[in-house]
């Protein structure tokens, strides 16, 4: 896991300097540059070794000078690759790096080569016998790739604190994608919040003409739910653990010390018994982060995984004060805002593992591709509501609802209720971003103090619903949850956290041999009856005890809603302009027990917290 930074144009090596060196946590291994003034070619890598730790390193160059990459991530199926490109003809200079795979895949496939792989990446590639540079991002966005493409030069890096070193990119706010942010809790692809600067979407290649600066670009893959005939459940069971069994084991291969996260859900706990059977139990350690708070806390799980597979166990428990006393320089280094609180737990538990191990896998993707969250059980009783429940009985419901006292434990059920009933105020497209927003649609009219258009502030959540080539509103919601909130805010965040403290983190659900076949499957498969992730519950039955297959998903989450309701956080009205009335209205709402304003609390005050908030007002 890196960090690359470049110029392409009109360049400066001093600014590259200081671009590369704004990403130092990405890689403390090693830094190095490839410029090539001549050419406006100006590129920067931080690099985290993981392996070929001799010959793996970069900025790259084939040995004939025409290509040269730098590449964030990590590609499982490059042993099989690079035996490809050897019967091509392919000579490699390195002894087994996944870099070099890369360059050769793009002399022999071109713009194909993204699709042959089976890994996390952002890469850019320079062919100076094309006169190109080709950019490609990842099928689900794991790895981040950020860019401006400025008239005298095209600017990109793995994060915006590396962007904004470059004098060209602006720092004026884009006031869409901040509409967007207290509409999602994140930015959506390809917005950030800063005007012009944009995110290369997941699943997309960017293509620049180095004597244009002109670029186009375009999509390689999306996920598309695609259930084919029926099949024996039996059988697809064996074949699901097959793959994600093939899945951890690609995972493992390393140089350096790995371990898996283990929170005690069904999810980390697979992949920790997997890992644990293909490494062995000396080898795999497993890492959680447990909380004071007993509704939030799920460590009696994780050490009851642990014991049951063998792994050695190491918990951290999380105090209220050490959260608080860590949080404001959390939020400072982030280069974008995420309104999602298990960012925090998610950060201590990657500096808990960096003591021991330099990668670690966690199970990121099962709930979204499994129809693991709240919202796929709700949908069935959401379309029956839909159907027969009249609108005056809605409304007079949800003013009922609206009055049951306020509980600030872990999804608690005047929580679940009060969320689900402002989702069913809008049509089904709406549904699933209005359940999750930080403020409902009519709020987002009051905090900016004019209607806000719903068709644009929620295009993405309208694309991916309406896109849908199946009718079910599973595969629907899946595709919805894949689209944005993985990649948006799932992924975001544990790339942030984890690269914050030269940790790599590797997600076996991701593995594309396994979407694939996921994505075929019908629903049921997933979701039956109540039951989530029946296929995965079905196939590991023989690797966990009882209590962890039939328990019920639990979130990565904190109390920040008490936290705001003691006043342990404190408010703060003047860095973002932005309606401070609104601000003060629902911190009152929610001290007092009126309301329960916990997302958009913490949205507003990881916004504010950052070190360098858009300039509004």
């Amino acid at each position: 896991m890196c960090g690359i930074t470049g110029i392409l144009g009109a360049g400066d090596a001093d600014v590259l300097r200081r671009m590369t060196a704004r990403i130092a946590h990405r890689g403390p291994d090693d830094e190095a540059f490839l410029i090539q003034a001549e050419r406006g070619v100006y590129l920067g890598f931080r690099r985290l070794a993981f392996l070929d730790i001799e010959g793996g390193r970069q900025p790259m160059t084939t040995l004939d000078g025409r290509l040269s990459i730098v590449f964030n991530g990590e590609i499982y199926n490059f042993a099989e690759l690079r035996r490809e490109l050897e019967q091509l003809g392919a000579v490699f200079a390195t002894d087994h790096s996944d870099t070099e795979v890369l360059l050769h895949g793009w002399r022999h496939w071109g713009k194909d080569l993204p699709n042959r792989l089976n890994g996390m990446w952002a890469f850019a590639l320079v062919d100076r016998e094309q006169g190109q540079v080709f950019f490609s991002r990842d099928r689900f966005g794991k790895k981040p790739l950020f860019f401006y493409p400025g008239k005298r030069a095209f600017v990109f890096a793995s994060e915006l604190t590396a962007l904004r070193e470059h004098p060209d990119v602006p720092t004026a706010p884009d006031e869409r994608a901040l509409r967007k942010y207290f509409a999602y809790g994140y930015v959506p692809a390809p917005l950030t919040l800063l005007r012009g600067v944009s995110k290369l979407p997941a699943g997309h290649s960017l293509t620049l003409d180095l004597a244009t600066l002109e670029h186009r670009i375009e999509r390689y893959w999306h996920y598309v739910p695609d259930p084919g005939e029926v099949r024996d459940e039996n059988q697809c069971v064996e074949e699901f653990r097959a793959l994600l069994d093939a899945a951890v084991a690609r995972r493992l291969v390393a140089d350096v010390p790995i371990g898996c996260f283990l929170s005690g859900g069904i999810d980390s706990s697979a992949v920790t018994a997997l890992a644990v059977k293909h490494a062995g139990a000396e080898r795999i350690k497993a890492f959680s982060i447990g909380f004071e708070e007993a509704s939030f806390d799920e460590t009696r799980y994780a050490r009851l995984v642990a014991e049951h597979v063998g792994a050695d166990h190491r918990i951290e428990t999380l105090s209220v004060q050490r959260a608080l006393d860590i949080l404001p320089d959390l939020a400072a280094r982030l280069d974008e805002p995420i309104a999602d609180s298990s960012i925090l737990p998610t950060y201590l538990l990657c500096e808990h593992a960096r003591h021991f191990v330099t990668g670690a896998l966690g199970g990121d993707g099962a709930d979204e591709l499994l129809a693991g969250y709240d919202p796929f059980r709700a949908l069935r009783y959401a379309r029956w509501y839909e159907k027969f429940v009249p609108k005056p009985m809605h409304r007079g419901m949800s003013l009922a609802i609206s009055r049951l006292p306020v509980s600030h434990q872990y999804m608690s059920l005047d929580f679940r209720l009060k969320r689900t009933l402002r989702g069913l105020d809008h049509r089904p497209a709406l549904w699933l971003p209005v359940w999750m927003a930080p403020l409902a649609p009519s709020e987002l009219d009051e905090l900016f103090s004019a209607p806000v258009d719903l068709d644009d502030v929620y295009s993405e959540a309208i694309d991916a619903w309406d896109s849908c080539p199946s009718g079910d509103p599973v595969d629907r919601t899946i595709a919805f949850y894949i689209r944005l909130y993985l990649q948006d805010d799932i992924l975001v965040k544990v790339d942030r956290a984890s690269m914050l403290h030269s940790l790599e983190v590797r997600a076996p659900f991701l593995d594309i041999e396994l979407v694939e076949f996921l994505r075929r499957l019908p629903s049921r498969m997933k979701l039956r009856g109540t039951q989530t992730k029946w296929i995965l519950r079905q196939s590991v039955r023989s690797l966990l005890p009882k209590e962890i297959l039939e328990r019920s998903k639990q979130g990565f989450a904190v109390p920040v809603g008490r936290w705001f309701k003691d006043g342990l956080l404190a408010p703060d009205d003047a860095s973002i302009p932005i309606n401070p009335a609104f601000w003060r209205k629902r911190l009152d709402e929610h001290r007092n027990g009126r309301s329960d304003q916990r997302l958009y609390l913490w949205s507003k005050w990881m916004l504010a917290s950052m070190r360098h908030p858009p300039s509004l007002g």
